[in-house]
């Protein structure tokens, strides 16, 4: 399924820098991984069924440092937009359901 966190396949670590900045324009396409926000088997399909998944360049974002790989608050802050994103359309017991916590 495609992403319901993000639109544009750009890095979505890197656009939210950009807008920090106050930069609209376009970022690269190029050297993205796309990450499933809740790993493990089970949950990495259930990420994937679901939508909550981002494009995240490689070596900053996705395996860097700055990335959820080897930084937890950037882990749990993912964590926690897809949650309130999947929560938009559904509750937070089928959240817990699916998922088998709240990270909110």
């Amino acid at each position: 399924m495609k992403s319901i966190l993000q639109d544009t396949k750009e890095c979505y670590l890197c656009r939210i820098e950009a807008m920090k900045k106050g930069y609209v324009g376009e970022l690269t396409d190029q050297g993205l991984d796309e990450h499933h926000i809740f790993p493990g088997t089970s949950n990495r399909k259930k990420s994937e069924q679901h939508g909550l998944k981002v494009h995240l360049c490689h070596f900053k974002h996705h395996l860097g440092p700055e990335g959820p790989h080897m930084n937890r608050i950037i882990d749990l802050s993912l964590k926690g937009i897809a949650q309130r994103e999947f929560e938009r359309n559904h509750t937070r017991e089928e959240f817990i359901q699916e998922f088998g916590k709240s990270w909110l």
